[in-house]
């Protein structure tokens, strides 16, 4: 097995991401109020805001998949929310994934890490 085809730890996903492309909302919905981005520590845990949601997640990384998985706490308009979501494996610094709300939307995502 390569490197590359290796799992992906924990802190493989860390660091500051921008989301720059979600399935469900435009980018005037996503940046509205700052810079919509995921902030994960090498823990697996860490912080996500985009449009009026904000939360705290928890991951872990998948080995069958190599994909971070997390579920998420937080806040959507004033309210209480929470859900599920996954970021894969990031290559040449950008990813795809999917968040889900419990109950409610889902959508697929694009992020770039940050500089």
């Amino acid at each position: 097995m390569t490197d590359s085809d290796s799992v992906p730890k924990r802190s493989d996903f860390s660091g500051t991401w921008h989301i720059v492309e979600m399935e469900m909302w435009d980018a005037d919905y996503f940046n509205m109020e700052t810079q919509a981005h995921l902030r994960i520590d090498a823990n697996g845990t860490g912080d996500f805001q985009f449009g009026l949601v904000s939360g705290r997640l928890d991951g872990e990384v998948d080995e069958s998949t190599g994909c971070l998985r997390f579920t998420w706490e937080g806040r959507g308009e004033m309210d209480p929310v929470s859900g599920s979501g996954r970021l894969d494996r990031p290559e040449a610094d950008e990813a795809t994934g999917r968040i889900k709300f419990h109950l409610g939307d889902r959508s697929a995502f694009r992020v770039v890490r940050a500089e």
